[in-house]
């Protein structure tokens, strides 16, 4: 197996392996996040069952009761550096239990809600953070417990949120009618709740590289050192940022220090007498250990990539056309004659075609050798005709067909544009955890311009198909940038080459030489002529 776990000593303590699993406790995680997106994404584009009821209840315009999506959204992803700093700071599993939390917090106080302003607030701000909570650790870790199977499972556990979208649009309509849409927000928030028990499954993962003994044999460090170290780290964070609760670490590093400890313990004792030091001296003569390097908790750097600059132009550019179409499909089929009972089966047709598109995206990414980025950005250029094909339809088929397809084409995007970020023409998988945060984030400044739309709802068609316009643009230039960051790198690495190649040789030769007559110095101070001699 590509990596072979060790059984950790708690049931929900840190999971070691000597690569990256592909499996094993990596199925819960992924189990977890199918049930996040669920609670998550689910919930927030199935929203729009309640519009009508807001509507009319408080007496507000639909541009008004669109804002609670919108804000919801946008802080969703304007906080999401804030998801990163505290996913870096305390572990994965913390910040989704918050987050969980915070979801079902807010979703429970809206139906209690006596005005839109105050829904501004619970489902808004208090949801929205936690969704951002919940939502990015998750998918981070998902991607770290996979790398062969990555794009097939992340695709696959990304179907919550289709299946909710085609089990909640009915299942809301059917409860609200039954109990009101209050009392049917607070089942909502208690099903929510959940979301705190996947939290507490996102178990750690250590990647523990196994070293070769000197036979040729492989020779691991037993599971309970690899505790200590883990939980010694731990407690070393609430001091000092270390990077064990950031998801995938190695333990090579520590375990060279302890190598390197023994050795020079070796090297004591076998010394001659007249060599060795007394212990003070010998402290005060070893120079004091480097400090340590302290990870950033947000990595900016990814800025200064080009490629990553314009894949996040394209995130920023896309979301226009990820929560529009949900929102206003149910209200643009109404006004084109279509009967308010077959409208509510727009959604439903929407998610079907969303749940294929997720499975067969994740089926193609998984096949040997493929281009990723190429295929996603087929998707983003077929998704912007249909857009426009909302506004000329204005039947029942027509618009069906028009649903299918977006969702199809919905769900081979949204699976795969952030486990993206893991592949190596974007940051890698080591550069993620961060890059995740900022991408979200420059995606955020798109969500308050996505639903409130206005009134017209041709109108938030055309801006979805421009916006995904713009942001296939954006992604066909990911690749060419990588490239162009690629030699210049090589470029700048060839020329300190060349530089070094070209440095005087003297200067060195002479620093050198105090070490060479110390180390005969010492030669001659330990040699058994020399001892000899003296005994005469």
């Amino acid at each position: 197996m590509a990596g072979q776990g060790l059984k950790a000593g708690g049931c929900l303590g840190p999971k070691v392996y000597t690569a990256v699993p592909d499996g094993d406790w990596g199925w819960v995680v992924a189990v977890s996040f199918f049930i996040v997106e669920v609670f998550t994404y689910g919930v927030i584009k199935s929203f729009g069952v309640f519009m009508p009821d807001l509507m009319s209840d408080f007496s507000e315009s639909n541009s008004r009761v669109s804002w609670i999506v919108s804000i919801c959204v946008f802080v969703m992803t304007f906080t999401a550096p804030l998801s990163s700093v505290m996913s870096n700071r305390f572990g994965f599993r913390p910040v989704v239990m918050l987050g969980g939390f915070l979801i079902a917090l807010g979703t429970i106080t809206t139906a209690f809600a006596n005005s839109i302003n105050e829904m501004y607030v619970t489902i808004g701000i208090v949801s929205g953070l936690g969704y951002c909570l919940t939502f990015l650790p998750t998918v981070t870790i998902l991607s770290q417990y996979f790398k062969a199977r990555r794009s097939l499972v992340t695709a696959v556990a990304s179907t919550g949120e289709s299946v909710s979208i085609f089990a909640f649009a009915p299942a809301f309509t059917a409860l609200k009618e039954c109990i009101g849409w209050r009392h049917c927000l607070i089942v909502i928030g208690v099903l929510q709740a959940s979301i705190i028990v996947c939290g507490a499954l996102l178990r750690p993962i250590i990647i523990k590289p196994t070293d070769e003994e000197d036979d040729g044999t492989a020779r691991t460090v037993p599971l309970k050192q690899l505790e200590d170290e883990y939980t010694l780290e731990n407690e070393n964070t609430r001091t000092s940022i270390t990077s064990s609760d950031s998801g995938v670490q190695s333990l090579s590093a520590s375990r060279t220090d302890l190598a390197g400890g023994e050795q020079k313990a070796l090297m004591s004792e076998d010394a001659p007498p007249s060599m060795k030091m007394p212990p003070c001296e010998e402290a005060e003569s070893s120079p004091a250990p480097p400090p340590p390097t302290q990870p950033k908790l947000l990595d900016f750097s990814v800025m200064k990539d080009s490629s990553f600059i314009c894949y996040a132009l394209f995130g920023l550019f896309a979301t226009l056309g990820f929560f529009a179409p949900q929102l206003y499909v149910i209200q643009l089929s109404v006004s084109r004659g279509v009967a308010k009972e077959q409208a509510a089966y727009m959604l439903s047709a929407m998610a079907v075609a969303e749940i294929l598109g997720r499975l067969s995206i994740g089926w193609v990414l998984n096949r040997r050798p493929i281009r990723k980025i190429y295929i996603l950005l087929t998707c983003v250029v077929l998704l912007c005709p249909v857009l426009v094909m909302f506004t000329i339809v204005c039947d029942f088929w027509g618009l069906s067909i028009c649903c299918a397809l977006y969702g199809f084409l919905l769900g081979t995007v949204a699976s795969t544009h952030i486990p993206m970020l893991a592949e190596d023409d974007v940051v890698g998988i080591q550069r993620m955890p961060s890059a995740v945060g900022v991408y979200v984030f420059i995606q955020s400044f798109a969500g308050l311009a996505g639903p409130p739309l206005g009134e017209n709802y041709g109108s938030a068609f055309y801006s979805c198909a421009g916006g995904m316009a713009l942001g296939a643009v954006f992604l066909g230039l990911v690749r060419p940038a990588k490239a162009w960051h690629c030699c210049a790198n090589r470029g700048r690495q060839q020329g300190e080459q060349a530089q070094e190649e070209a440095l005087p040789v003297a200067p060195q030769a002479k620093e050198e030489a105090p070490e060479d007559f110390l180390e005969l110095d010492v030669t001659m101070e330990t040699s058994p002529k020399k001892h000899q001699s003296q005994g005469r």
